[in-house]
């Protein structure tokens, strides 16, 4: 019996566009972005900021030197924001379907330019943040590891108090996905912006 729902965040629950992302990051000066940013795992000083190694103001220093010109946080924000095209409104009401039945949680290697949108008032037309929509929210720079690396599932597990086989967890990326099967954890592999909520209420109905 499926209790607990995590979704992966950018993808999944927002509409993401990598190449906007890319060309925002070279209209500030970064050369060569695609060598840092995919749409799954990013490298360099990209990764230690999702991976919570380095903060905020710690990647625009480092986004200075790359660049060899000053960024600012709101520079880094704006260009991280181009991943976002836009959160999917008609998915958030279907959650609220879901939330007196299940467990809701979001697993996301995420960073804190992004999210400081996400779990605020500008997240939606209505006002409402992230966390009006979710029980738990396990990010990935809060957690000090990413996907697909197992540790971030295991500690989800244990911080959210979660049987893998009373788990669900709905993520674009293969082998995200693969990683959440090796322990043990039910999955649902869906495309960025796909409309799962169809395919989930058949999963869900098998899972009682």
């Amino acid at each position: 019996m499926i209790k607990d729902i995590v979704f992966d965040f950018g993808g999944v629950i927002t509409l993401i566009d990598t190449d906007r992302a890319l060309q925002r990051f070279r209209e500030i000066g970064v050369p060569r972005p695609e060598d840092y940013i995919n749409s799954y795992l990013q490298n360099g000083p990209f990764f230690s900021l999702e991976n919570g190694d380095i903060t905020a103001e710690e990647f625009c220093t480092e986004l200075t030197k790359i660049c060899n010109r000053p960024i600012s946080y709101t520079q880094a924000k704006h260009a991280w924001m181009g991943f976002i095209v836009e959160v999917q409104t008609e998915f958030l009401e279907f959650l609220q379907q879901l939330r007196p039945r299940y467990r809701l949680s979001v697993l996301s290697n995420t960073n804190p330019f992004i999210q400081s949108w996400a779990r605020s008032k500008e997240f939606t037309p209505q006002g409402k943040s992230l966390d009006d929509y979710f029980d738990m929210l396990f990010l990935s720079y809060k957690m000090n590891c990413s996907k697909p690396g197992e540790e971030i599932y295991r500690k989800m597990l244990l911080e959210g108090n979660m049987k893998a086989d009373e788990t669900l967890f709905i993520d674009d990326g293969e082998r995200n996905i693969a990683a959440a099967r090796k322990v043990g954890i039910n999955v649902l592999k869906v495309e960025n912006g796909e409309d799962w909520r169809e395919t989930l209420t058949k999963v869900l109905a098998t899972n009682r």
